[in-house]
């Protein structure tokens, strides 16, 4: 009976290794190692056949099954070593497999000396019978681990992709060395071979003919599509070994049920058991659900997802402005759908109707109520042709009574930017598409989140653009207002001198003088108001002539400013007005900084490498370097209370900057400040030095 059971195993062998010998002929010319590889079946067919048939007639031919067995070996081992040498190619390493050859070849030859030489050399030298049957033994393991160190370096030297295409081949090959090297062990340790183990190799055999054939398929790229994205993690721990414990107990119950059969089926079902868990570890992660996870891992993807992408990113990044518009007509793309809506979030979690394309706008009063906070919760895509006809799969969730008035509506679409709804998109129902599956949920949920990063800088830029023009709008209101102060400060000095000075000739004269200005400043200070901007003219201006004009704006007040004179006359390029206002506010700090009693001086320093200084120091009150580094320039930081800004200093030094040139501060506390306007010269031209006054030096 045990001789029946190893007829059916070795035949089952033989017709699974005949099948595939069959399909590597038709492919041979096309597969990168077809010939080989028929090869190697080949003599798998006939090494199971001579078995097969040994066992049928009940003769066996022990030399013809070594024969046969030791072909079988050889085979397979150089068509691993014809898949080494392409992998070593694809990454550029140059090794030839000749050597490899050789040694494979002398290998074999001392293998098939041994089994048929020993024989005769052990009846010559009247040695033990025991002693061929381990060396025999011997031979066989030893041809086992050459092949699986063979299979080692096929998956060593393999890339990524080339681990997916022949990670199946390694897994049938390595399972049958794996196997022989256990049986011809077990022989070796026990000197004989275990009867029930050579009759289940032949089925164990007949298994490893599927993996060759998927790796095949893989490999010339068939018929057979697997999923390039079949990424497999490893199975757990905990799940390994209560599936190790379920089968032994499975396979024990087969031996104890099986009668003469038992063994073998117990061995043949354990060691397949084992295969499946070594293939389930190469792929890992089992999807809870089976019709899903084969559909996703051996079926083709509905979408080119290079093509999709390429496609949506482009369609997103279409006119700045047209963002909105852009993010439904990209996701809509997907599901060929031919309108959508679109809701998106406000800065108070509000979401409000922001655009519709191919559709008509929804009433102004039609809220989403409690919509935005389901979808934030779930992140799920929501079908209203499966939500009408199973509400119990979205948790009875109750929508708005327009978007179920909305005609042929199809899909709500939630926009997830990090972990907060962004946005919202309705789809209207797509004729060529009437349905969704697994695969369209997950690129749509991708694309939201896509969509929603697009929507949410979109809001950001919106609401920075605003910010900017309430900035400048503040901005500008503050200059004016500054500008207003100083005004409005000379009308108060002379309605303060009015009363003592009012029948002086010479202070009518100024008070004319000073009401002018006043009226300029005013004038340009109302066109700036009607522009937006305040209006900046540069032209070459003589420096010592505005020095002069803000010093004498600032007799009036106490410590009168002392000009010290420069050696050359010198010219920058500036707008007058405003460079005269900054010599003029710096003066006004200087002189409110000190007593009545102090100094303030202004001097013009020479000009050097193209710049020129303007220093303006004070024995006033001072300020530390903390003050100096951090509040002197900063807007709206004022000292004086209700009567200051805080924005003279920051505004000057701006303009001077703008100049290209900088404002410098030096201060001690109790001892004064010298701030150095460093401006760079415009001329130093002859026509220009003699164009203008002589500056002398002289002290008022």
């Amino acid at each position: 009976m045990l001789a029946n059971v190893g007829l059916y195993s070795y035949a089952t062998a033989l017709l699974a290794y005949t099948v595939l010998s069959a399909l590597v002929f038709l492919d041979r010319r096309t597969h990168p190692v077809g010939w080989p590889l028929l090869l190697a079946c080949v003599l798998t067919t006939v090494w199971a056949g001579i078995i097969a048939g040994s066992t049928l007639l009940d003769y066996p031919r022990i030399a013809l099954m070594q024969l046969s067995e030791v072909a079988r070996n050889a085979a397979w081992s150089v068509l691993l070593l014809k898949l080494i040498q392409m992998r070593l190619q694809q990454s550029d390493q140059a090794h030839s497999p000749g050597r490899w050859l050789l040694w494979l070849a002398v290998g074999y030859g001392v293998v098939v000396a041994i089994l048929f030489g020993t024989p005769w050399l052990l009846q010559a030298l009247s040695l033990p019978e025991h002693w061929q049957r381990d060396l025999s033994f011997s031979c066989w393991l030893a041809m086992s681990v050459a092949g699986l160190l063979l299979l080692e370096q096929i998956f060593r030297n393999s890339t990524e992709g080339g681990r997916w295409s022949s990670k199946f081949l390694c897994l049938g090959l390595g399972f049958l060395f794996a196997f022989d090297f256990f049986m011809y062990a077990q022989a070796l340790l026990f000197r004989q071979l275990d009867a029930t183990l050579w009759q289940a190799r032949g089925i164990l055999v007949a298994l490893t003919a599927v993996f060759v054939g998927i790796s095949m398929r893989r490999t010339d790229g068939g018929s057979l599509q697997v999923s390039r994205h079949v990424a497999f993690h490893s199975v757990t721990l905990l799940a390994a070994g209560i599936y190790l414990i379920l089968m032994a107990t499975v396979g024990y119950f087969i031996r104890y049920l099986g009668g003469t059969w038992g063994g073998v089926l117990q061995i043949t079902f354990l060691c397949a058991s084992g295969l499946l868990l070594l293939a389930l570890m190469f792929s890992g992660q089992i999807r809870a659900r089976t019709r899903v996870w084969l559909s996703k891992n051996f079926f083709s993807y509905k979408y080119d997802y290079r093509v999709e992408w390429l496609q949506f990113t482009r369609t997103l990044s279409e006119g700045g402005e047209n963002i909105p518009e852009n993010i439904v007509r990209a996701i809509a793309h997907i599901t060929q759908s031919p309108a959508g809506l679109l809701w998106s979030r406000t800065e108070d979690g509000q979401f409000v109707f922001t655009c519709h394309w191919q559709m008509a706008e929804p009433e102004p009063d039609d809220k989403l109520q409690a919509l935005p906070l389901w979808l934030q919760q779930t992140q799920w895509i929501i079908d209203l042709q499966e939500w009408r006809r199973a509400p119990d799969v979205y948790q009875h969730l109750q929508l708005p009574d327009f978007i179920l008035a909305i005609p042929r509506a199809w899909l709500i679409i939630p926009l997830i930017f990090g972990e907060r709804l962004q946005g919202i998109v309705l789809l209207r129902e797509s004729d060529l598409q009437p349905d969704i599956n697994w695969e369209d949920r997950d690129l749509l949920k991708v694309a939201g989140c896509q969509a929603a990063s697009y929507l949410a800088q979109y809001q950001a830029s919106r609401a920075l653009v605003e910010s900017r023009q309430f900035e400048a709008f503040n901005r500008l209101s503050a200059y004016v207002v500054h500008d207003l102060k100083n005004i409005l400060a000379q009308q108060s000095l002379i309605v303060s001198n009015a009363a003592k000075h009012r029948n002086n000739p010479d202070f009518v004269e100024d008070v004319i003088n000073t009401v002018g200005n006043s009226v300029e400043r005013m004038t340009r200070l109302m066109e700036q108001m009607r522009s937006g901007v305040r209006g900046i003219q540069t032209q070459q201006i003589a420096l010592h002539e505005v020095i002069q004009e803000a010093v004498a704006s600032r007799r009036k007040a106490l410590p009168q400013p002392q000009l010290l004179g420069c050696d050359q006359p010198l010219t920058v390029q500036a707008d007058r007005e405003q460079l005269l206002t900054v010599f003029t506010h710096i003066i006004q700090n200087a002189q409110e900084a000190s007593s009545k009693t102090g100094r303030v001086a202004v001097r013009v320093r020479e000009p050097r490498d193209g710049r020129v200084v303007v220093e303006i120091d004070d024995d006033g009150v001072g300020m530390d370097e903390a003050f100096v580094r951090n509040r002197l320039f900063t807007p709206f930081d004022s000292t004086k209370g209700l009567t200051g800004m805080g924005i003279g200093a920051f505004e000057s030094r701006e303009f001077v900057r703008s100049l290209g040139g900088d404002i410098q501060v030096t201060s001690t506390p109790g001892k004064g400040s010298r701030f150095r306007i460093v401006l760079p010269c415009a001329s130093t031209d002859t026509d220009v030095m003699d164009a203008n006054k002589e500056c002398s030096c002289e002290q008022e």
